[in-house]
């Protein structure tokens, strides 16, 4: 399955569609193809020994060659989607967009770029990439069965990695988020409409019906029939199910986040804010700020920009006898560097300089280098529901 998406910076996509994000996680690095290493991350380990296990009784005949069939079995399968993300990578290339790498995982792959895919076009040829990589797989492996010789163990397996390849391309092409048919639906209405948020709603809403579908299908289909489902397509259309909801979910929490990014400014999340120099006494900044209805107060430093920012809950501490003669500076918390703005800001500029400040304190907003709003962490937190 394949989930692509630019998370505020990032781009990722599963089992089959490209995505931009940092490599950092767990796995090992087995090779690099394209200037990009190829991971595999430990899950798949857990996943070829289900999948051995699973499929080691149906070739129990073969004798003592049952166990090597079935670990060829789960070696072709990874193999595919190992190409598939190649294949999404190597057209991400070719249309100038660099693999950062192929990962492979338990429940597929995804493949990363260093940056994003934006424009509908090449989304679609991207996406497309990975299915179409199977399906000719798919379609090789036929020709080379008809030829086998008949009843072998290579004839049996030829038409296996076949069906692998069909399956996966076909799978993949399903018009949902979070998978490759759901990103080429995506930038077809993106196309259409000209906003990639309405293609993104569209194709997830999709991916939400068929992991509903697909249970429905497996689960209460044979019920309905007079029959019932075995247990082993009932836990993996359970598994795939959970999978694409999760995907889909993702892709609508990625549009929320994006809307409300769009809205984020100092205009809309900044608290008024005064500035007062550093001689100042808590009393005196106290007033300052009523006299301005300011809601914050930010400490001057001796060139007349903003160098700390007054702790409420310090100054509340002080005395109020102690108040006039307690200079501002004894409580007021220095600010790191990149914690001042422009008012002109936008929503991921705040994020950026939130990232590089941690956080610790307010950030100070100023117009034509004066004081005029504090943002803060908690306020912008609620604007994008995180």
């Amino acid at each position: 399955m394949s989930r692509a998406r630019h998370y505020a910076g990032r781009v990722q996509q599963r089992s089959g569609h490209a995505t931009s994000r940092p490599t950092g996680g767990s796995g090992w690095v087995v090779g690099r193809v394209a200037g990009a290493p190829v991971v595999v991350e430990p899950s798949v380990l857990v996943g070829a020994l289900v999948l051995a296990v699973v499929f080691y009784p149906a070739q129990a005949g073969l004798g003592s060659a049952a166990l090597l069939v079935a670990a060829a079995f789960v070696a072709v399968l990874f193999a595919s989607v190992l190409l598939h993300e190649l294949a999404h990578g190597l057209a991400g290339r070719a249309l100038g967009h660099q693999p950062q790498a192929f990962t492979l995982t338990l429940w597929g792959g995804h493949t990363t770029f260093e940056t994003d895919l934006a424009a509908p076009g090449r989304s679609v040829l991207v996406a497309g990439a990975g299915p179409v990589a199977n399906l000719a797989l798919g379609a090789a492996f036929f020709s080379f069965w008809t030829v086998a010789l008949p009843g072998t163990v290579t004839a049996w397996m030829l038409v296996n990695a076949a069906w692998i390849n069909l399956v996966l391309g076909v799978f993949n092409l399903v018009p949902g988020l979070p998978l490759d048919g759901g990103h080429i639906l995506e930038a077809v209405v993106w196309k259409v409409t000209g906003r990639r948020t309405t293609g993104t709603v569209v194709a997830a809403w999709i991916g939400r019906v068929v992991a509903v579908g697909l249970v429905v299908a497996v689960v209460v289909v044979p019920y309905l029939r007079g029959g019932r489902p075995s247990t082993f397509g009932v836990i993996w259309a359970v598994i795939i199910a959970w999978t694409l909801w999760a995907g889909a979910s993702g892709a609508l929490r990625y549009v929320r986040h994006t809307t409300a990014l769009r809205t984020l400014n100092p205009a809309t999340v900044g608290r008024k804010a005064v500035g007062v120099v550093a001689d100042t006494t808590v009393a005196q900044a106290l007033h300052t700020a009523r006299s301005a209805q300011a809601v914050a107060t930010v400490m001057l430093g001796p060139d007349g920009r903003p160098a700390a920012y007054v702790d409420p809950k310090a100054a509340a501490s002080v005395p109020r006898e102690a108040l006039a003669i307690t200079g501002v500076s004894a409580v007021a918390v220095p600010l790191p560097d990149g914690a001042v703005v422009d008012v002109s800001a936008t929503g991921e500029q705040l994020l950026a300089a939130f990232a590089r400040t941690g956080g610790a304190v307010p950030l100070v907003v100023t117009s034509g280098g004066r004081v005029v709003a504090v943002v803060v962490p908690g306020d912008v937190a609620q604007v994008l529901g995180t």
